[in-house]
């Protein structure tokens, strides 16, 4: 950031960092065996719409690299908008590190590409106990944070969220800044 960025008030977007994703296979023993949850098969990745001037480039570009993400990790890989207007690829494999190595694949590909300003979270669901239980990696904070919803309407159960980031917190990145935990409500996963 330069002075004239400080003088009125812009900020360069913080550059995403996919790395830290693999720390979720590491944190899958804890996950199964001792909170009794596992993968639910679906991950997705949330991101900024882009611009009319790089939608064009992109579009071409997303839908060759979710056809080499599919056909490399044997995953089902698909595209929606959610209802807030972002953009999510969502990825669908009964296994959970595949779901990792895509959801890296792909967001080393949009890094790479010259995207990585518009990635925001990716999103793993997990299940086993009464409520589907989230992971979100902030691409941007390079950390995870649980989420729980109870399914009514923008509730989440703050406890259970606080439970896991005790448990986890030793095997996983996760955000410390309890304010930074933004829930995605109306994902696609």
């Amino acid at each position: 950031m330069g002075l004239r960025d400080l003088l009125f008030g812009r900020s360069r977007l913080k550059e995403a960092s996919p790395e830290q994703l693999f720390a979720l296979s590491t944190a899958r023993v804890t996950l199964e065996s001792e909170l009794g949850l596992r993968s639910a098969g679906k991950a997705g990745i949330c991101f900024k719409p882009l611009s009319a001037g790089e939608f064009a480039r992109a579009e071409s570009e997303l839908a060759e690299l979710l056809a080499v993400a599919a056909r490399d990790s044997g995953s089902r890989v698909s595209q929606s908008t959610d209802e807030h207007g972002f953009k999510w690829i969502v990825i669908e494999d009964p296994e959970l590190e595949d779901l990792i190595g895509t959801v890296h694949l792909i967001g080393s590909d949009l890094v790479a590409r010259g995207f990585g300003a518009q990635l925001l979270a990716a999103l793993f669901r997990f299940e086993g106990g009464k409520l589907p239980v989230y992971w979100i990696y902030g691409y941007k904070r390079a950390a995870f944070w649980p989420f729980v919803p109870t399914g009514k309407g923008q509730e989440r159960d703050n406890a259970e969220e606080l439970k896991l980031k005790a448990e986890l917190e030793g095997e996983l990145p996760v955000e410390q800044d309890l304010t930074r935990w933004l829930g995605l409500f109306g994902s696609p996963v």
